[in-house]
């Protein structure tokens, strides 16, 4: 086969660091929802929409084959972390948690997903981070050890 093609979606994942509400005021959280997203497009990794909320933020990507799992989030990170700095001065020292959840997305799961995603500010209402990602992990029977999720 002369052409390497693929269809593979991702759900990211990750927190502010230590989970602190740095992302409080809609208008910064809008734009760095399109950062991301930019971003992403970026590194050939189309969007399909970028949420979350004041403390969090979940990415639903096309992932590309040229690129290491790793090496995107890494990016994701450090592009809009040195961005947001320049947003705020209040932003000065915002930072990502050092680590993030990465879970595939079935192409028959796509939409539920987003509406997911599009839903934070009232799914949050109910539930809170650390539980909806304690449930990402153990559906996706993923072990973890809490001492070192929570950074």
């Amino acid at each position: 086969m002369p052409q390497s093609l693929s269809a593979v979606y991702l759900h990211l994942v990750f927190s502010t660091k230590n989970r602190e509400p740095s992302l409080k005021a809609l208008l910064i959280r809008e734009a760095m929802h399109a950062y991301l997203a930019g971003v992403s497009k970026k590194l050939d990794c189309a969007s399909l929409i970028v949420g979350g909320t004041e403390d969090h933020v979940h990415l639903l990507c096309r992932f590309t084959r040229t690129l290491t799992l790793a090496d995107w989030v890494k990016e994701l990170k450090r592009a809009s972390s040195l961005w947001i700095k320049t947003q705020e001065i209040s932003l000065s020292d915002f930072s990502w948690q050092g680590g993030y959840g990465l879970f595939s997305v079935s192409k028959s799961h796509i939409g539920k997903t987003r509406d997911y995603i599009a839903g934070q500010e009232q799914h949050h209402q109910i539930q809170t981070f650390q539980d909806e990602f304690r449930a990402f992990l153990t559906k996706h029977q993923i072990e973890w050890d809490e001492r070192y999720v929570w950074d």
